[in-house]
């Protein structure tokens, strides 16, 4: 997913921001929509997950299954009997315009007074331009609608890994680069991707020119770690899965208050420092950060908790060794490719005069990854922050999660 890494993107995506014309387009019906996939025009007691409505009413709610927003920031729903319109409103950090999609069930005439980008759902497939959206397709059981990726090498999730392997996907590039011929071919009814700002590093603008139904995710920008889990719901809604996302992000949601409930009463917080040196630079995450927030929720004494926002704050190497030398816990050291103390050291030295090296409480959040560095961490992580968090719990206070077993984590040795 990422051509850059993580730190300098998050900085680059707070410096800049570009505004990107959002043409109104409409995507083909699906090629099965025809009479033998036809659904009656009955009011529906569930929401249509194949098929198209065969006689339109315009008195039928053909969505009785609903979702709203509850901890995401960034897209709202509204529901309007045979058409749902979401509304992406920060793609990305410091974004100028929002986007807007018209999710249209099929069989039924698409409004003729509302702007937006014109979808025809549920569609039939899918290109996933991020992997972050991958756990979201497994967890539905809608991995069999996915035609095409960015790359094939950051994956970590098995059933994926089982059709690259088979050679039932595409692999289309990304950024303005993009194969737009092979993605033509694809026809695909949906091609779900990102925004940065960048020209060069966005997807959506050569595919909305060429005509291709594309919807861009924000996930990446929310600052709440359910907030970036609940947009299960956004990919959801291209499916008519709003049942099944609903039903699975609650429980997503109540393991998370479960496991931060453990720790709020505490009053011995250990200590944590972030991140490591890139390029001369030491960057350390904000204090009204994602990952700020996901240590407060598992019980730690952030020492940047109370400086910066939501971006990285850029630290000389001298300035991080006077606060943090003696600290409890190092953790996320930004490199996926640290297995070992001696890695760390032959990395830069000087990291050997800190302290949680000599006391084993060096943790890298790289325990799967595969052989091109995809990390299980960002892609399936990012879905389920619950998961992380009892890894963080157990680091951190592992008598109350005794029989927890680290997912994401290591401890360097």
């Amino acid at each position: 997913m990422r051509s850059l890494p993580i730190h300098l993107l998050v900085i680059a995506l707070m410096v800049l921001s570009a505004c990107v014309a959002q043409p109104t387009t409409t995507a083909s019906p699906p090629a099965s929509a025809a009479a033998d996939s036809a659904v009656e025009a009955s009011p529906p007691e569930q929401n249509i997950q194949d098929g198209c409505v065969d006689g339109f009413d315009s008195t039928v709610d053909y969505f009785p299954e609903k979702l709203s927003v509850e901890y995401a920031s960034g897209f709202d729903i509204e529901y309007h009997g045979n058409y749902k319109v979401i509304t992406v409103t920060n793609p990305w950090q410091g974004a100028q315009e929002s986007f807007r999609y018209v999710l249209v069930q099929c069989g039924t005439p698409a409004p003729q007074d509302v702007e937006g980008t014109v979808i025809e759902v549920p569609v039939e497939n899918m290109i996933a331009m991020s992997t972050t959206y991958l756990p979201t397709l497994d967890d539905l059981g809608l991995i069999d609608r996915l035609i095409g990726l960015d790359s094939y090498m950051w994956t970590t999730n098995p059933a994926v890994q089982e059709i690259i392997a088979a050679g039932d996907i595409a692999e289309i590039g990304s950024g303005a680069a993009v194969n737009v011929e092979l993605t033509l071919d694809l026809d695909p009814a949906l091609v779900m991707t990102y925004g940065t700002g960048f020209a060069d590093f966005d997807t959506h603008p050569v595919l909305l020119e060429a005509g291709i139904p594309v919807a861009l995710n924000g996930d990446f920008v929310e600052q709440s770690p359910l907030g970036r889990a609940e947009w299960m719901k956004f990919i959801a809604l291209f499916f008519n899965r709003e049942a099944d996302a609903g039903s699975q992000f609650d429980v997503i949601a109540a393991e998370y208050h479960a496991v931060a409930a453990l720790t709020a009463s505490l009053t011995e917080r250990p200590s944590v420092l972030l991140g490591s040196v890139y390029n001369g630079t030491w960057y350390v995450a904000g204090g009204e950060s994602y990952m700020s927030k996901m240590l407060a929720d598992a019980g730690a004494d952030y020492l940047w908790a109370d400086e910066g926002d939501v971006g990285a704050l850029p630290l000389d190497f001298e300035s991080v060794y006077a606060a943090a030398a003696d600290v409890d816990f190092w953790l996320n050291p930004d490199s996926s490719f640290w297995f070992s103390v001696d890695d760390v050291l032959e990395s830069d030295p000087r990291y050997g005069d800190f302290a949680p090296l000599s006391r084993g409480q060096l943790f890298n959040n790289n325990a799967k990854v595969n052989e091109n560095g995809g990390n299980a961490y960002y892609e399936e992580g990012a879905a389920h922050p619950e998961r992380v968090l009892k890894d963080l719990v157990k680091i951190l206070h592992p008598q109350l999660l005794p029989d927890h077993e680290l997912r994401f984590y290591q401890q360097l040795q």
